[in-house]
């Protein structure tokens, strides 16, 4: 990696000289850091849980829409059950999303299953400050410019007490550390669609906590298949949440006194 000195005329500069590409499809590899704590569970049960979880998402995109969705079989995997009947399931929050962005509107439709009940999920893009840092790399032999930001938010965590599960929201700042490539000068991405100059092919979130790297990338997309999803129960993100919440409560009163549930890991 090397550093340069980026300004807004020199950017534009790299979006009319490089490639026309404006359809194709990029496979990347998202690598999580999971943080579990479960009251109760035995030392050596606790050790055998996995520490990180990696699954493969696909982004395709043309005529300014993209989708982004799973590209290999995220069914939580069953960990072997302790003394006490408690067992434990992993999966990642959103691992089976399908999202569209029309990038031309700014309109995202996140369709989404949760507690054996599908959702359609209206949203926007956001316009957060990101900054050029001027430093440069390359991915999958293109030319990348890195841009970052800090997110200021909340996010949902998932805990096991006393055989219950509880979700309750902490306060979350992560750093992002993007990498896009103004050689293919269309902004989506597996996340930030919409935000930046360029596509991206890879993502830092809080020093490694999540990342996205691309692994491959083509110039051919299947068009049939980049549309909203349409199956599920149409709600705003702020609806969602609040079933969701409440649903995480009627799964913890049914476990009663044997504990079995998933724990979803956030990013």
């Amino acid at each position: 990696m090397k550093k340069t000195i980026c300004t807004l005329p020199a950017l534009l500069i790299l979006l009319s000289v490089y490639g026309q590409q404006k359809q194709g499809k990029v496979v990347y590899e998202r690598t999580t850091q999971m943080e579990i704590h479960i009251q109760g569970l035995a030392d050596d049960m606790a050790q055998s849980l996995p520490r990180s979880h990696k699954d493969k998402l696909e982004v395709l995109f043309a005529n300014d829409q993209s989708l982004r969705r799973a590209v290999e079989d995220n069914t939580p995997e069953e960990l072997a059950e302790p003394e006490g009947g408690m067992q434990v399931h992993m999966v990642m929050a959103g691992a089976g999303d399908i999202i569209y962005t029309n990038l031309a509107t700014g309109q995202i439709i996140e369709g989404t299953e949760f507690g054996a009940k599908n959702y359609i999920i209206a949203d926007s893009v956001r316009h957060p400050n990101w900054k050029l840092t001027g430093a440069t790399t390359t991915i999958l032999n293109y030319p990348c410019q890195q841009a970052v930001m800090q997110r200021i938010g909340k996010r949902s965590s998932t805990t096991m007490e006393n055989g219950k599960l509880e979700t309750k929201e902490v306060a979350d700042t992560a750093d992002i550390v993007v990498w896009f490539t103004p050689s293919i000068p269309v902004s989506a991405g597996p996340e930030y669609q919409g935000q930046l100059p360029g596509l991206i092919l890879g993502i830092d979130i809080n020093n490694g906590r999540t990342v996205y790297t691309a692994t491959s990338l083509s110039d051919q997309a299947d068009l049939t298949v980049i549309k909203a999803p349409s199956k599920g129960k149409k709600v705003t993100r702020a609806e969602f949440e609040k079933e969701r919440d409440k649903l995480m409560g009627t799964m913890q009163r049914s476990h009663g006194a044997r504990a079995a549930g998933t724990i979803r890991i956030a990013q």
